[in-house]
C-alpha cells in the first residue's frame, strides 16, 4: 500500500461530509418555502439568518447579536427553537434540532401534516417594538 495523499483524505471527507450538506440545505429549503419565503435564500449566508429572523417575527437587529463571540449563542439557539415553534413543535423538538440536525430538520421540513404558523398576539413590527 502506498501513501495517502492530502487529496485523497480531502476528497473522503468532501464525499462523507456533502450528502449530510445537501440534506440540511434541501430540508431548510423547505422550510422556508413553506413559511412562504424564497426557498433559495438558505444558500446566501447573511441573507438566510435575516430570513429566519422574519419568519420568527425578530428584529433583523438580532443578527448583530448573533455573531457577538460566545454572547452570540444564546441568541442563535434562541431563534432555532423560535424557528421550531413557528411550525407548531416544542422545545424538546428543539434540542432533537441542536443536537441530531440531520434527522430532525428533514422531519420538520418533509412531513406533511406540519405547517407553518406563527404567534400574532407577539408579533414585532419593523422597529423591534410590539405594536397593540
Amino acid at each position: 500500500m502506498g501513501k495517502v495523499g492530502i487529496f485523497e483524505i480531502l476528497s473522503m471527507v468532501l464525499l462523507i461530509t456533502l450528502p449530510f450538506v445537501i440534506l440540511i440545505i434541501a430540508s431548510m429549503w423547505k422550510l422556508y418555502s413553506k413559511a412562504n419565503k424564497p426557498g433559495w435564500a438558505v444558500l446566501i449566508p447573511i441573507y438566510s439568518t435575516l430570513v429566519l429572523l422574519e419568519i420568527i417575527r425578530k428584529p433583523w437587529w438580532w443578527l448583530l447579536l448573533m455573531i457577538i463571540p460566545f454572547f452570540g449563542i444564546i441568541w442563535a439557539i434562541w431563534a432555532t427553537n423560535l424557528f421550531v415553534k413557528s411550525f407548531g413543535k416544542d422545545e424538546g423538538y428543539t434540542i432533537g434540532v441542536l443536537l441530531l440536525p440531520y434527522v430532525f430538520y428533514p422531519i420538520l421540513a418533509f412531513s406533511k401534516n406540519i405547517q407553518y404558523i406563527h404567534n400574532t398576539s407577539n408579533e414585532m413590527n419593523e422597529i423591534g417594538t410590539k405594536e397593540y
